[in-house]
Formats: C-alpha cells, structure tokens, sequence
C-alpha cells in the first residue's frame, strides 16, 4: 500500500511539472499574440512603404499584415484569448488538486499576475517602444498564423456580423477615411517633431499648409473686394497708368460703371506694349481694349482645386463671386502658395500692414487680417472654422457687433476693440493668454 502511494505522489510530481511546463508555453504564446498585435499596429506605415521599396523582404509581410489589419488583429485576439484561458484553466486545476477548493481564490491571484505582467504590459510596452523592429522580425511568422487562422477568424467575423444584423446594426468594425488618416498622421508626427525641436515653426507651418489645402475654401484667403484695387475704365489713359504704376501687382481688375461689374483684367506688361507702339503716348491707347477676358470662380471652390485650375489655365488670377454671382474678391496664385511657403515678397511690395506688436506685448490687429495670417505671424492657436478675420471672429463669439472699448476674453486671449466703423470692426488689441494670465 505504502508503495503505491508513493508511486501516486511522483506521478502526480510528473504531471506538476508537465503542467508547469505547458502554462509557461502557453503564456509565451500569450506574449507572443499580445506583443505581435501591439507591434503591428504601431510600427511606421510610411517606414515600412519605404524599406519594401527599398528591398527589405521582411517589410512586405509586415505591409500586408497592415493592410489586413482588420484580419490580423482579430487572429491576434483569438489566439490570445485561447491560450489565456487554456494557461488559466491548466492552473486552476493543478491548484485545486494541492490546495482544494482554496486553490481556486489562488489561481485567480496568480494567473492574474502572471498574465498582467508577463503576457500583456511587458511585451507591449516592449513592443511599443521597439514597433518598427518588432513588427520586422515577426512579420513572417505573424503573417503565416493569420493566414493559417483565417477561415476560423472569418467565420467568427460572419458571426457577429450576423448577431449585429439580427440587432438592428446594418454595419460593423470601423468606417475609416484612409485620405484623412493618413493626413492626420503626418500632421500629428509634424507637429510632435516640432515639440521636441526637430522641426522648425517655418517648416512646420509649410508641412501644414499643404495639408490645408484640403479644407480651405478660396473665401479663406481671397483679397475681399473692400481690400482689392480696381480701375475705373472711364478714366482718362493717364490717371489710369498713373495708378497702376503707383501699386505694386502686375494684373488689376478694371470695371465700367459699377465697381462690382468687372469687365477685364489689364496686365502691366501688355500696357508697356501699347505704350511703345505708340511711341510713349498714352492718350492714344485704348486701354479697356487691353484688357484680358475675366475669369470668375465661386468662393467654395477648395484651394487645392483652385490650384490645379491656376496650373491647368496656365494663369495666376481671379475673380470670386458667391451663388448669387455677385463680386467677392479675388484669388491669385501667389496667395495659395503663401498658404504654403508663407509670405512672399519681392522689391516691389509694399510692408505688410495689419498686425502691429506693442511693446507691452500686446498686438494692435485691424479688423480685415485673416486669422490664419494672424496666427502664422504671431504664432497663435486662434481658430479659424468659424470666421476668417479677426473681426469676424469677435463678432461671431459676442453674438453682437461691439462697441469701442469693449473687452471680451475667449480662447485664453483678451481682445480691445479699438476703432469701429459703422458696423464694422476695424482695429483691436490683443492681448495673448501668456500676458492674460501675468
């Protein structure tokens, strides 16, 4: 009797160990899926593109595993769930068999730590730090359980499809624009480089501006008609050359009658032309003759679009008028590309205006400064989805058209009204929030 006991005991010192043995594979494996899944989906797109092209094999694997992201993730899921609850049940049996009904309240506390630390928060915060070599070195093996596993992950996706139709839910999983996130991508990697210093404010406002172009309408940047310089075709030859000579664009609208009836557009060049056909004398050229044909574009038209349209037409100016086809100002090339570059200018322009820094710091703005202008120069937050001048912005957050010297705080800045005109804003101080707060 004693000696079959004994027998039972190393058994049952066998079968220990072999459970031991099977709970730490089954929690490498548990790593494994946690660690793969947390690799995948945080390693660079852009630098695995590139290392394909580039000739690195392993990044092809990696590059479709992103793009069955859905697929891979799920395969991840269930192999990790599998072998967390088969380590689980494995030790909740052995602990029963030593400890009785009291090894149950011992298996939740170790099979809870052990999986915590070793099977979730280590290999993914390994994984997150080191994604991009990770998801390279595990990119075949990962690939190859993902397709292995794919008829069972399908069929658990068909599934809950089918639940989810039952319930009233005609789709599933995440509906996700691939041109906006991977521009939301890039903006967010420019503006965290540019937090740590590795990019400067004049790259990343150019980086950025690219990506605006997307989303902002000609009315955000045009010359607003109040703002443009126009020539009355009436007017004697000379006060017309006089006043193109005294401004420093190369192309200005020119109207008959009404200001807002644009009958052409006149190019210095092609009045230096007549000129010299005429051997110097103005008063015989004919100069609404001059003038080119107008082109008319609508204020909702995207920068982008506007910017083929510049490069298609082979022309840098136009005119821009809302639904109801009346004047709203003007576009040119030169003003998308400074939503790019920032300003441009050459030894004919005049100094900027509109944005005057105090020396108690505090900025004197007049009214007609777009905020996108106000916040490059300043280097301002001041959002502009709601308004696109300073004004307009006032007035859009006080609901009413204010008074002079009035103070309305908002956004974290503090703004004056200076001078009013009418029904217009024309100047306000603003002060900054680090000013605000002191």
């Amino acid at each position: 009797m004693p000696e079959n006991i004994a027998a039972a005991h190393e058994l049952s010192a066998g079968d220990l160990l072999w459970s031991i043995a099977i709970t730490l594979f089954l929690m490498l494996l548990s790593a494994f899926f946690a660690g793969a899944e947390t690799a995948m989906t945080a390693a660079s797109r852009a630098r695995m593109h590139q290392l394909e092209k580039d000739g690195e094999p392993r990044a092809k694997s990696v590059n479709w595993l992103m793009k069955h992201r859905e697929q891979m993730v799920g395969t991840m899921l269930l192999g990790n769930t599998f072998v967390n609850i088969a380590a689980s049940a494995l030790v909740t049996s052995v602990l029963l068999t030593l400890f009785g009904s009291t090894g149950v309240a011992v298996a939740t506390l170790i099979t809870t730590a052990l999986v915590l630390i070793f099977c979730e928060v280590l290999p993914k915060t390994y994984a997150i730090t080191n994604a991009d070599g990770m998801a390279l070195v595990l990119g075949r093996l990962v690939r190859f359980v993902v397709t292995a596993f794919a008829p069972v992950v399908n069929a658990v996706a068909w599934l809950v499809k089918a639940i989810l139709w039952v319930m009233g839910v005609k789709s599933m999983g995440l509906v996700e624009d691939e041109q906006e996130a991977a521009h939301e991508e890039i903006r967010g990697a420019i503006d965290l480089h540019h937090l740590h210093g590795a990019v400067g404010t004049s790259d990343r406002d150019m980086l950025g501006g690219i990506l605006d172009l997307k989303d902002l309408q000609i009315s955000d940047v045009m010359i607003h008609r109040k703002n443009m310089i126009i020539i009355d075709a009436e007017s004697p030859p000379e006060e017309v050359l006089d006043r193109i000579l005294s401004q420093p664009h190369t192309r200005l609208p020119i109207y008959k009658g009404d200001s807002e009836n644009i009958i052409g557009v006149i190019h210095v060049k092609d009045l230096l032309r007549a000129l010299s056909r005429n051997n110097g004398d103005i008063k015989s050229v004919n100069v609404p003759a001059l003038a080119a044909k107008p082109w008319f574009v609508p204020d909702t038209t995207l920068l982008a679009d506007q910017l083929r349209m510049f490069l298609q037409r082979r022309t840098h100016f136009a005119l821009v008028v809302d639904e109801y086809g009346a004047l709203q100002g003007l576009i040119t090339l030169e003003d998308i590309l400074e939503e790019i570059v920032g300003e441009i200018r050459d030894e004919h322009d005049l100094p900027v205006s509109g944005v005057r820094p105090q020396p108690d710091g505090t900025t004197n703005v007049d009214g007609w400064v777009t905020i996108r202008e106000l916040n490059r120069a300043m280097n301002w937050t001041l959002p502009d989805e709601e308004a696109t001048t300073i004004a307009g912005l006032i007035i859009n957050e006080a609901q009413a058209i204010p008074d002079i010297g009035q103070q309305f705080s908002f956004y974290g800045f503090k703004f004056e009204i200076l001078r009013r005109q009418r029904n217009q804003i024309t100047a306000v101080r603003v002060t900054p929030p680090q000013k605000v707060a002191s």
